[in-house]
């Protein structure tokens, strides 16, 4: 994952940027990825992938794609946000997990804890089976653990 860096900054005693260089910002040298990080890039991938799957279904439900389902009109108001919010905050979080950007890992944090809160807290708004939850529960720890040992991984 490259960053961007002023060229020709230095660094003072404290490690913050002296601009007395220039002002030019370019991307950094390509810096070699660590075996957690390729493992952790892919589960990122894979995920994303999923969510987006997830979220054209919640869009499939909004069109009334399924045949035999009940209407999305026919739904209660709260019921109706709810399909209404995942069908845009999964399809968010999967473009920024594909991206593996730290603004894509937030977003998708965010989808994941709220499916499972809601799930918890109003199972009439968002009906979501124990082994399900489940699942859900574990793609978040396993997305905390490689991110831990990502972050720990000598460079």
């Amino acid at each position: 994952m490259r960053g961007l860096t002023k060229v020709g900054a230095t660094r003072d005693g404290r490690g913050r940027a002296s601009d007395m260089a220039g002002d030019r910002i370019e991307r950094s040298p390509r810096v070699q990825q660590t075996g957690w990080d390729v493992v952790l890039v892919w589960f990122m991938r894979l995920t994303a992938m999923v969510w987006l799957l997830k979220g054209v279904s919640t869009w499939a439900t909004i069109l009334d794609v399924f045949p035999g389902a009940r209407p999305f009109e026919a739904e209660s108001l709260g019921r109706q946000t709810v399909i209404v919010y995942f069908a845009v905050i999964d399809f968010m979080a999967a473009i920024g997990m594909w991206l593996t950007s730290a603004w894509g890992g937030v977003v998708w944090l965010l989808a994941a804890t709220s499916a499972v809160t809601l799930a918890i807290l109003t199972p009439h708004l968002l009906p979501t089976s124990i082994p399900a939850l489940g699942m859900l529960g574990g793609i978040i720890v396993i997305y905390f653990a490689l991110s831990w040992a990502a972050a720990r991984e000598v460079r």
